[in-house]
C-alpha cells in the first residue's frame, strides 16, 4: 500500500504542516472540511504544497520523522526544490484520481495526446 509524506500550507504560507497519509485525496478533503481544526480558521491548511510517495510505510515513516524535524527554512527549501512557485498540487492529484476511476473520454485522450 502507498503512504505519502506531504507538506500543506495556507494561502499565506505562513503555516506549514507536515502530514503522512495513505490516501493523499481523502487527507486533503478532510483538511478542506475541517479548516480548524489545527489553527484558527486564517490559517486554513488547504493547498498541498510538496508530496513523496512511498512504497513501504516504514520508509514514510522514516522520511516523515526527519521532514517534521526540519526547521521552517529547511522545509521552503524542500518545497521550493520541486514546485518552485509553491503551486497547489492538489489540482494534478484529482485529474490522476478522476481518469484512475473513470473511464476517459476520447476528448481527454486528444488533449493528453496533444500535451506529450
Amino acid at each position: 500500500m502507498k503512504k505519502f509524506v506531504y507538506i500543506v500550507t495556507d494561502r499565506n504560507r505562513k503555516s506549514l504542516h507536515v502530514g503522512m497519509s495513505s490516501d493523499l485525496i481523502k487527507t486533503l478533503e478532510f483538511y478542506k472540511q475541517m479548516p480548524s481544526l489545527f489553527f484558527d480558521s486564517g490559517q486554513q491548511l488547504t493547498r498541498l504544497v510538496y508530496f513523496e510517495e512511498f512504497k513501504m510505510e516504514s520508509q514514510a515513516l522514516s522520511r516523515f520523522k526527519l521532514v517534521s524535524r526540519f526547521t521552517r527554512m529547511q522545509k521552503e527549501r524542500l518545497v521550493r526544490s520541486c514546485n518552485p512557485d509553491w503551486v497547489d498540487l492538489t489540482i494534478g492529484l484529482d485529474f490522476e484520481h478522476i481518469t484512475i476511476n473513470r473511464p476517459i473520454s476520447n476528448q481527454v485522450k486528444m488533449f493528453l495526446n496533444i500535451m506529450s
